[in-house]
């Protein structure tokens, strides 16, 4: 698989139903990570408890991506995450917007550096995810 195909392949899950997401991160991962909750950095283990987290918190967890752009072995993706809680089952909320660059080693993802902001609602901000396709 491409670096693209790997990545479009985490993308395309949904992570609160998939126990195989964590085949994807390679063993000696590591995702660096700036919120609005401030710097986060995860290696292998801390990616799978994260995953794990979801799993028990959400009924679906899927990704919206508008941007996959791949240069050799790194992407970098544009995309909203959307999730369904399990006190509301009934209803899907857009969660934060991401942009994410991976660089992809023996068909996983190796290295990730991650900016994310809470979504803010506003149709505008929401509807750019739709007028791209990937």
């Amino acid at each position: 698989m491409s670096a693209k195909e790997v990545v479009k392949a985490f993308y395309d899950m949904d992570l609160a139903k998939s126990e195989d997401a964590i085949n994807l991160i390679h063993k000696d991962c590591k995702l660096l990570w700036n919120s609005s909750n401030g710097f986060t950095s995860l290696d292998y283990n801390g990616i799978k408890e994260m995953l794990n987290g979801l799993r028990k918190s959400f009924l679906s967890f899927t990704y919206r991506v508008s941007h996959l752009l791949e240069e050799g072995n790194t992407v970098t993706a544009r995309y909203t995450i959307y999730v369904t809680s399990i006190e509301r089952p009934e209803k899907e909320d857009p969660l934060a917007h991401f942009i994410s660059i991976w660089e992809v080693k023996d068909g996983k993802l190796y290295r990730g550096y991650e900016i994310s902001q809470p979504v803010d609602n506003s149709s505008e901000s929401l509807n750019s995810y739709s007028e791209i396709k990937v």
